[in-house]
């Protein structure tokens, strides 16, 4: 097995030799007009993943190493790193940020080897605790990630119900901001803290917020669909239906989802 992957990753790089030298599209391609595209092929694996489609999964991993190969041949061309170097450097990070598996070290569980993680970052050089959130990830995801690259060093809270109460707390600032019809700006300011702290609560439940979110979205995308579509056969307007009668489709079609 291991000669035949082997076999099939050094096809794939031939592939790339020959794509780049031959296909129009492809020479014409930089790391920079890259970059969309891979975002692109990263949310459709996310998607995939969502949606348990193993063969999907497969599909999209397929064109997200494709992306890698692809950046590592540019890299080769302009003499700055080839798909070798890629492979070792991730080696070698591994085998340096896992003592516990190839070295002295001793864990007892996966938090202490996420906090050794970050211990040896900062030995290796990196000076910011923060520094290795990437500054355009989405809202969400950034929030969820500054947590919990925080907690690697110990500036966490304790018990999930301390959590909590800062969620109602903040929830309480957002209502009164709002009650006393504030500006825009100190409203939107106790927003933005109702969701951290509410992203901070979902990590100490074992809830992952971006993935619970999206998943509420395709519930609501396929209720709205279904209320969409029985509308259109009934001959409906949707526009001029009331609420009440909008409801009655939604409500079926949580009924079809056990709901």
């Amino acid at each position: 097995m291991n000669t035949e992957t082997l076999k099939a990753f050094q096809e794939l790089l031939e592939i790339m030799d020959e794509l780049r030298a031959k296909c129009p599209w492809d020479k014409k391609q930089t790391i920079e007009s890259l970059r969309h595209l891979t975002i692109e092929e990263t949310y459709e694996l996310a998607d995939a993943i969502l949606e348990n489609d193993l063969d999907d999964i497969k599909k999209e991993l397929g064109d997200l190493l494709l992306h890698i190969v692809f950046y590592a041949k540019i890299g080769q061309e302009q003499n700055a790193f080839n798909i070798k170097d890629v492979i070792t450097g991730i080696n070698e990070k591994l085998i340096t940020r896992h003592p516990h598996i190839y070295g002295d070290e001793k864990v007892e569980n996966d938090e202490q080897v996420k906090q050794n993680w970050e211990k040896i970052k900062m030995r290796e050089g990196k000076k910011k605790v923060l520094s290795g959130v990437p500054k355009s990830l989405p809202a969400m995801v950034k929030a969820y990630r500054i947590q919990d690259k925080v907690k690697g060093v110990g500036f966490d809270w304790e018990k999930p119900h301390q959590v909590w109460d800062k969620v109602q707390e903040e929830l309480s600032e957002l209502k009164s901001e709002v009650d006393s019809q504030s500006p825009h700006e100190k409203v939107e300011a106790e927003f933005g803290d109702l969701l951290f702290s509410l992203i901070n609560y979902a990590r100490f439940i074992g809830v992952n917020p971006e993935n619970a979110l999206e998943r509420t979205n395709k519930k609501f995308i396929r209720r709205f669909e279904y209320l969409e579509a029985q509308t259109q056969a009934q001959n409906q307007d949707m526009k001029k239906m009331s609420l009440d009668d909008m409801d009655v489709f939604w409500n079926e079609a949580k009924k079809m989802e056990g709901k």
